[in-house]
């Protein structure tokens, strides 16, 4: 099976790493031309978000993938950075192990929080965007499309999205409410305006929050973001203001915006006052250590909902069970599907090779004794059967072992063989 993942996410990354490894969308464009360059007999899709990056590479029989070593050190040029800072942080998946990871991804069953509904989007942009820079192929084209397919299956036959499934929704319900009893007298500073931003302000709005003000370095996103949920928009660079006027901040851009001295000279202004915290964004956009200025200052990141994510994961273990039955099942469908697509090209060519071979044979034959001809159709019906019988052990094996995913010991044997 010629599909690979070069994969790390928050079990096998800190978020330091997983801050430098990430592609900003601005950066994508550039690391699939690269991409193409260096591997251009490959197939190669990029998923990167804020818990994972990942490298999908596949490529037809004949040709060499790019190895776990050379696609490492592609994102060290990449990213300018050693190797060795982040090497071991990588691991791989081939062949079944590798449609089985992307399954698991896409229903977000290796998601931090589990069920999150965000991560099935971000499968298939990063899909499309690979389409986009020519990068895809048929094994990545059946991969990605079943892997979408697979994600609306588990939504649709499990209970695996039910209760708080998203990193904003647990942030909210677990963290924010913790803090603050309600958020209807609560003033809402969001700072960014992507996907992230809308997601959380939808759990604020249901729990009751209605003053909300929305920054960003481009206005007419903070713009339209602030006018879908009936917000306020504050210039970029009034951010200081906003911020000591702020009872609850969302920080999703992944820039580093706040440094522990500057939200200290903030505090002055605020009284102390509890303020919450949430930093979305990878990289960080508030520097942890502003969490130590006092005790009211709350201040959580991505990996703080860890915890909150493992408790979850038990509590919906008969449904994850569930899931991965159906993963398991898809994967051996697709499997069947791709190695029977390869298999079909050389019963093609074994069944034409004999035809040409019975063809030629027949004719010898009626042209050396001519007194058959008034029998002809009878003949080369009965070497037609006899042909098929000959044909049909190998043929059986071979779409037993395509059907199992099996590797293509056989086929290759077949091709030795008949010199196909």
């Amino acid at each position: 099976m010629n599909l690979r993942v070069l994969s790390c996410n928050h079990q096998s990354a800190s978020l330091d790493i997983r801050s430098k490894l990430a592609f900003a969308p601005a950066d994508l464009p550039r690391a699939y031309e690269q991409l193409r360059a260096e591997f251009p007999t490959s197939e190669l899709v990029v998923l990167s978000t804020c818990n994972r990056v990942e490298v999908y590479t596949a490529h037809e029989p004949g040709h060499l993938p790019p190895s776990h070593e050379e696609l490492a050190h592609f994102l060290a040029r990449f990213h300018q950075l050693p190797v060795e800072e982040f090497f071991n942080s990588l691991f791989e998946r081939n062949g079944p192990d590798a449609i089985r990871h992307l399954f698991q991804v896409a229903a977000s069953l290796d998601s931090m929080v589990l069920g999150e509904p965000q991560i099935v989007t971000q499968v298939k942009e990063a899909y499309s965007l690979a389409r986009q820079h020519a990068t895809t192929g048929p094994l990545t084209h059946a991969l990605f499309q079943r892997a979408l397919g697979v994600s609306k299956r588990i939504r649709t036959e499990t209970a695996l999205t039910e209760g708080r499934i998203s990193i904003a929704s647990v942030a909210v319900g677990d963290f924010g409410k913790n803090i603050f009893q309600s958020f209807d007298d609560k003033t809402i500073l969001v700072i960014g305006a992507g996907e992230m931003a809308t997601e959380t302000l939808r759990y604020l709005k249901e729990a009751g929050a209605s003053r909300i003000l929305v920054t960003n370095r481009t206005q007419t996103r903070a713009e339209i973001l602030a006018h879908e949920w009936g917000g306020q928009v504050r210039p970029f660079d009034q951010l200081d203001q906003s911020l000591a006027e702020a009872d609850v901040i969302v920080a999703t851009t992944g820039v580093r915006l706040v440094e522990r001295d500057r939200f200290r000279a903030i505090r002055k202004q605020t009284a102390r006052k509890p303020v919450f915290i949430l930093d979305l964004g990878v990289p960080r956009d508030f520097d942890p250590a502003i969490r130590e200025l006092d005790d009211q200052v709350f201040l959580y990141g991505i990996d703080d909902l860890q915890a909150i994510c493992d408790k979850n994961r038990k509590a919906r273990q008969k449904e994850v069970e569930r899931a991965l039955r159906i993963v398991d099942e898809e994967t051996d469908l697709l499997l069947g599907e791709l190695n029977h697509r390869a298999t079909g090209p050389i019963v093609k060519r074994l069944r034409e090779q004999w035809q040409q071979t019975v063809e030629l044979e027949t004719n010898r034959l009626f042209h050396r004794l001519p007194h058959l001809e008034p029998d002809r159709k009878e003949i080369e019906r009965a070497i037609e059967l006899m042909v098929n019988k000959l044909l049909h052990p190998p043929l059986e094996a071979l779409k037993d072992d395509a059907h199992a995913g099996a590797q293509h010991g056989l086929l290759d044997a077949l091709r030795r063989l008949f010199r196909l």
